[in-house]
C-alpha cells in the first residue's frame, strides 16, 4: 500500500532557511530609489524593522530560524507531505502526485510561516504595532494570529471585494484581534483620494498596500511598522521551509527529486516556498520542470513584462524588477482573490528571466472544474488559489499518462477552502465567467510604467 501520509518528527524540522538569492548565477537587479539609484538598506527603516531588512537584502544561502520562532511554529510543523491516491486513481496516471499540505496551520494556509517570523522580529525590535494588506483575507488571517501568540497590535486593510465575498475571513482577523477594514477605505490620505476617484472600484493588492504603508509611516511614535505577506525576499526565505520539510520526506519514502513542481503564485510566496529548494537542485543540473500557475484575469508571469515598477498603487515602494501588469491594474473580481496582484516576487522573476522556471495562467472556470475534482476524489475542499496549482498537476498528471511515464509530481497545497465556499456556490449555480486579459486593458495598464527605468 502506497504512503498517503507522510510525517516528519518534530526533531527533524528545518533549523534554517534558504535563500536562493545565494545561487543565482545572475545576481537580481536591486531594488531602485526615486532618483533611478540602487536604495540603501536605511532607506527602508522606516516601513520595517532593521533585523527584517538585514533578511531582505542578504545573499547568505543558510538564515539560522531563531528556537524561539520554531516553538512557536510546532504548532503546526512540520506540515504533512501527502500522496493523492485517490486522484492518480480517477486519472488512471502513472503519476505520483505529492503535496505538501498547508492547509494544517491555525490560519489553513501557509501564511503563518512568515507571519510568526515577522511578528517576532518585529517585538524584538521594539515594534508594538503591525499593519498589512491582505486580498482574500489568509494573510490577514495568519498575522492577526501571530500578533495575538506575540503581543503586537495589528491593522488589516482587506482589498473590498474580497471583504465582500468573504465576511468569515473578517471574523478570523476580529478572533485573533486583529482590525480589519475594506480597501480603499477612509482611513488613509490615498484610501479617501481613491474612493472619490472611483467610489465602486472593487479594490485591488496594490491599493491596499498603499494605505497600510501611509498607515505605519505616519504614526508619529514610530512604534508602528508594515508587514507584507508576499513579494519580498525575506518573505520568500521564510516559506521555504515548506520545501526543505517536502525533500526530507519524498527522501523517507526512497522517492527521487520530483519531475514536477507546481505551485499558484500572485505575489510569489507559497510557490517559492516550496520550488526555491527544488530551483537549487536545478540550477545545479537536475532536470525538473517547475511552474508557478496564475489566473487568466491577472497574467503577471505569462503576460506582464519584465519591468522596474512599484509595488504599490501610490508608488511608496521602491522601484522593483519583476514581472508585471502596472502599478494602477484593479484585476476582475475573480474568487481567488490572493492571486489578484499586479506584480510578481522579484526572486521568482528573475528566476523565469534565468530560464528556471515555466509559468502558466488557467481560467478561473477551469479551476473551479479541478477543485470539485480534487473534492470528488481526495476529499478536501481547496482555496481557490490553491485550485489553479491542482489544475496544473491534473493537466501534468494527463500528460504523464499520454506518454506513458512514471513521473513524481509535487505541487503546494497553499490552503483550504472552507472560508470561500460563495465562490463554489457560484460556480454550482453556473454564475461564473472566464476572465482573459485584452492586450488592449494590458497596454492601457503599462502606460504607468513607460517613463520608469528600464531593467
Amino acid at each position: 500500500m502506497s504512503d498517503r501520509k507522510i510525517y516528519l518528527e518534530e526533531k527533524d524540522i528545518p533549523r534554517k532557511w534558504y535563500n536562493l538569492a545565494a545561487d543565482f548565477k545572475n545576481p537580481p537587479l536591486p531594488p531602485l530609489g526615486p532618483d533611478g539609484k540602487p536604495i540603501s538598506p536605511d532607506m527602508l527603516a522606516p516601513v520595517f524593522p532593521m533585523n527584517i531588512i538585514e533578511q531582505e537584502v542578504s545573499t547568505e544561502r543558510w538564515i539560522n530560524i531563531p528556537e524561539e520562532i520554531i516553538e512557536i511554529l510546532y504548532r503546526w510543523r512540520p506540515a504533512p507531505l501527502r500522496r493523492a491516491v485517490y486522484l492518480e486513481k480517477y486519472l488512471k496516471t502513472p503519476a505520483r502526485i505529492y503535496y505538501k499540505d498547508e492547509s494544517v496551520s491555525p490560519a489553513g494556509s501557509h501564511k503563518p510561516n512568515t507571519a510568526v517570523p515577522q511578528a517576532w522580529y518585529n517585538k524584538q525590535f521594539g515594534i508594538k504595532r503591525l499593519t498589512t494588506e491582505t486580498g482574500a483575507g489568509q494573510w490577514g488571517s495568519a498575522l492577526s494570529f501571530a500578533c495575538s501568540i506575540i503581543g503586537l497590535d495589528c491593522k488589516i486593510y482587506m482589498v473590498r471585494i474580497s471583504f465582500d465575498q468573504k465576511p468569515m475571513r473578517q471574523t478570523m482577523m476580529r478572533v485573533w484581534g486583529g482590525k480589519c477594514v475594506a480597501s480603499p477605505s477612509p482611513d488613509t490620505n490615498f484610501g479617501r483620494k481613491v474612493l472619490k476617484e472611483t467610489p465602486n472600484t472593487p479594490g485591488s493588492l496594490g491599493i491596499a498596500i498603499s494605505e497600510a504603508i501611509e498607515d505605519a509611516v505616519s504614526d508619529k511614535s514610530g512604534k508602528t511598522r508594515y508587514s507584507l505577506g508576499s513579494v519580498l525576499n525575506h518573505v520568500m526565505l521564510h516559506q521555504t521551509i515548506i520545501g526543505l520539510e517536502a525533500k526530507k520526506q519524498l527522501e523517507s519514502v526512497k522517492e527521487k527529486l520530483p519531475d514536477v513542481v507546481i505551485g499558484c503564485a500572485g505575489g510569489g510566496s507559497n510557490f517559492a516556498g516550496l520550488s526555491f529548494p527544488f530551483v537549487c537542485d536545478k540550477i545545479n543540473g537536475a532536470k525538473i520542470t517547475i511552474i508557478p500557475t496564475e489566473p487568466t484575469a491577472c497574467p503577471t508571469m505569462t503576460k506582464g513584462p519584465f519591468a522596474y515598477d512599484h509595488g504599490d498603487t501610490a508608488c511608496m515602494t521602491p522601484l522593483l524588477a519583476m514581472h508585471t501588469l502596472g502599478h494602477g491594474f484593479v484585476p476582475q473580481p475573480i474568487h481567488a482573490g490572493g492571486l489578484r496582484y499586479h506584480g510578481m516576487a522579484p526572486l521568482v522573476s528573475h528566476a523565469i528571466k534565468e530560464g528556471l522556471l515555466e509559468p502558466r495562467a488557467y481560467d478561473q472556470i477551469k479551476c473551479y472544474e479541478a477543485a470539485l475534482l480534487w473534492a470528488r476524489t481526495e476529499g478536501a475542499i481547496c482555496a481557490p488559489e490553491t485550485s489553479h496549482a491542482i489544475a496544473c498537476a491534473v493537466e501534468e498528471a494527463k500528460k504523464a499518462k499520454e506518454e506513458g511515464k512514471e513521473k513524481v509530481i509535487l505541487f503546494n497545497y497553499s490552503g483550504h477552502g472552507l472560508m470561500d465556499l460563495v465562490g463554489y456556490g457560484k460556480f454550482l449555480d453556473g454564475e461564473l465567467m472566464e476572465y482573459h486579459l485584452s492586450k488592449d486593458e494590458m497596454d492601457k495598464s503599462l502606460e504607468a510604467i513607460k517613463d520608469l527605468p528600464k531593467p
